[in-house]
C-alpha cells in the first residue's frame, strides 16, 4: 500500500470517556504504531510545507515531538523542543499561559532561534488551541515568526482555529 492511498482515519481510535465521562478521546497510538501510516502522516505535512522557506519546526512536548523531529528531518531545518518548566538545561525564554483549570508555562532555550527565522509550530491534536496559543506566544517572544501552525488531527467543535487567529492552521484530519 503507497503512503498516498492510506487513510489516516482507520488508524485514529475513539477511546470513550477518557479523560472524564462525556469525552470521545482520539487516540494517535494505533497511527504511530503502522510505519506505513505514521510516515505517510509525516510524508503529508511535508509536502504541504515544502514550497516554505522554514528554519526550523518547534513542537511543544511530549506528543509534538514524535512528529516534530522526523518532519524537520524531511524538510531538513532544526527541531526546537518547547518544554514544561525545568526541563532544559540551558538559559530560556518562558510564556505562562491559562489552562481550563489553572495555568501552565512553557519553555524554549533562549537561543534557540533569531530575530527572522521562520518557524513551523506542529502539534498532533488542535482542540481548545491553548497550548497552541502559547507556542504562537512563545516563538514571537524570541523575534522569530510563526510561519504556521500544523496537526495530525483537529477537532473542529472546540474552534481552536479561531484561538490561532491571524496564523495560517492546517490539519491532516478533520472532525467536525
Amino acid at each position: 500500500m503507497s503512503p498516498a492511498s492510506i487513510d489516516l482515519r482507520e488508524h485514529i481510535r475513539d477511546i470513550p470517556d477518557f479523560p472524564k465521562p462525556g469525552i470521545m478521546f482520539k487516540d494517535i497510538t494505533p497511527l504511530l504504531g503502522h510505519p506505513e501510516a505514521f510516515r505517510a502522516s509525516i510524508d503529508r505535512l511535508a509536502q504541504a510545507f515544502s514550497d516554505q522557506k522554514l528554519d526550523a519546526i518547534a513542537a511543544a512536548e511530549a506528543r509534538g515531538f514524535i512528529f516534530g523531529a522526523p518532519l524537520a528531518l524531511a524538510l531538513n531545518v532544526g527541531f526546537i523542543p518547547i518544554r514544561k518548566p525545568g526541563k532544559l538545561p540551558y538559559a530560556t525564554i518562558a510564556m505562562e499561559y491559562q489552562l481550563e483549570y489553572g495555568h501552565d508555562r512553557l519553555e524554549v532555550h533562549s537561543d534557540a532561534l533569531k530575530p527572522g527565522n521562520r518557524v513551523l509550530l506542529l502539534d498532533d491534536v488542535l482542540a481548545t488551541g491553548g497550548t497552541m496559543r502559547a507556542c504562537c506566544d512563545l516563538i514571537q517572544q524570541t523575534g522569530a515568526e510563526v510561519a504556521a501552525c500544523a496537526f495530525i488531527l483537529e477537532l473542529d467543535f472546540l474552534k481552536g482555529r479561531e484561538r490561532l487567529e491571524p496564523y495560517e492552521v492546517f490539519s491532516l484530519i478533520r472532525y467536525p
